[in-house]
């Protein structure tokens, strides 16, 4: 068996495609008009083909889930925080700094989808390298094994 990709059922397939495009760089690698696949492998699935496939009824099918998220790491984690802002991302959530040192945002696609993004863990190893933390103490910080910073600041 091969995993191939992840299903997001949206209302307005052209506002989600164009969502995708914009905030996080996702181009399309196949448009069916009703199914879209994204790099990635995220799909893009209507509403209304999906309601069809499944055979549910509209109470069945329920937006916003919060049961679950994509995620994302970013090196510019700032840079991308400017762009929500430009196109009026709904946000679960500023900025913050989880207890690893990781910065990440989580915000709502058009549907209600949850989407995070992170500033990517090579980038936290290197930050707090550059202010002083050595490979040990940067470790104990992020709760992850030497080796694996060690790699990280190559």
């Amino acid at each position: 068996m091969k995993y191939k990709n992840i299903f997001l059922v949206v209302h307005d397939i052209d506002i989600s495609k164009n969502f995708y495009k914009k905030i996080l760089g996702l181009h399309v690698v196949l448009d069916l008009k009703s199914h879209i696949v994204l790099k990635g492998g995220i799909c893009l699935q209507s509403y209304e083909t999906w309601k069809d496939m499944i055979h549910k009824d509209d109470q069945d099918i329920v937006f916003p889930s919060h049961n679950q998220e994509l995620y994302f790491e970013e090196d510019d984690i700032d840079f991308f925080i400017k762009k929500l802002n430009e196109y009026n991302v709904t946000l679960i959530h500023p900025l913050k700094e989880c207890r690893w040192g990781q910065r990440v945002v989580r915000f709502y696609d058009p549907d209600g989808h949850i989407i995070e993004v992170g500033e990517s863990l090579r980038k936290v190893a290197k930050r707090f390298l550059s202010q002083g933390l050595s490979r040990e103490e940067i470790a104990k910080r992020m709760d992850m094994p030497l080796d694996c910073i060690k790699e990280m600041i190559k």
